[in-house]
């Protein structure tokens, strides 16, 4: 089973909290791991550790003093998520055979060797086409959407009691209209009908 290790994901975590701070662009405020840490319940010191490696990696600035903390090294759209994994686990091999340390035993009788390393490719291509700025953007569209699909159910509940209204005056208005024409006497079966 392929997926992230915790690591990589509080990492990637990380880096998306960072992109969201106003002015994450140039000149963006620094944030302590204890707020990235607060704000997703990740074990501070862990975070520490992995905030750590992705400064040692180039990806975040470490920032030393009283307003101290981490800053994206890089605009969020020139930081891919392939970056951000590789800095914490190492390279991305899917089998022992596609590493760059050589071959594997079974080199000259192995029929997968060539089908895996496309996926491990093909993963590795996905990955590094995946920016930061797309983490955040894919969360504001999901929040977005979400707010679109309430609005859209609360409108259509709104235009079936409009509807149900429309039938109610068109019945109602009429008859009302009848009774003030025809006086009192016109009233009694109306008032008849609406208490059964």
């Amino acid at each position: 089973m392929l997926r992230l290790t915790k690591k990589a994901d509080y990492g990637l975590m990380a880096l998306k909290y960072l992109a969201e701070q106003p002015g994450n662009d140039s000149g963006a405020i620094a944030r302590s791991a204890k707020d990235i840490a607060q704000a997703y319940h990740i074990p501070p010191p862990l975070l520490a550790k992995i905030l750590q490696t992705l400064a040692r990696a180039g990806l975040l600035v470490s920032h030393a003093g009283t307003n101290g903390g981490y800053a994206l090294a890089r605009p969020a759209n020139a930081i891919s998520a392939f970056e951000v994994i590789r800095a914490i686990d190492g390279p991305l091999f899917i089998t022992s055979c596609i590493t760059i340390h050589g071959t594997c035993d079974l080199a000259g009788h192995c029929t997968i060797k060539e089908p895996l390393r496309k996926v491990n490719d093909s993963i590795k291509d996905l990955l590094s086409n995946i920016r930061i700025s797309d983490l955040v953007d894919s969360y504001r569209d999901l929040i977005s959407g979400a707010m679109d699909t309430h609005l859209s159910m609360v409108s259509n509940r709104l235009n079936v009691v409009m509807k149900q209204l429309a039938v109610i005056a068109t019945v109602f208005l009429p008859l009302s209209f009848l009774t003030g024409f025809f006086g009192q006497n016109f009233a009694w079966p109306i008032a008849h009908i609406q208490e059964n």
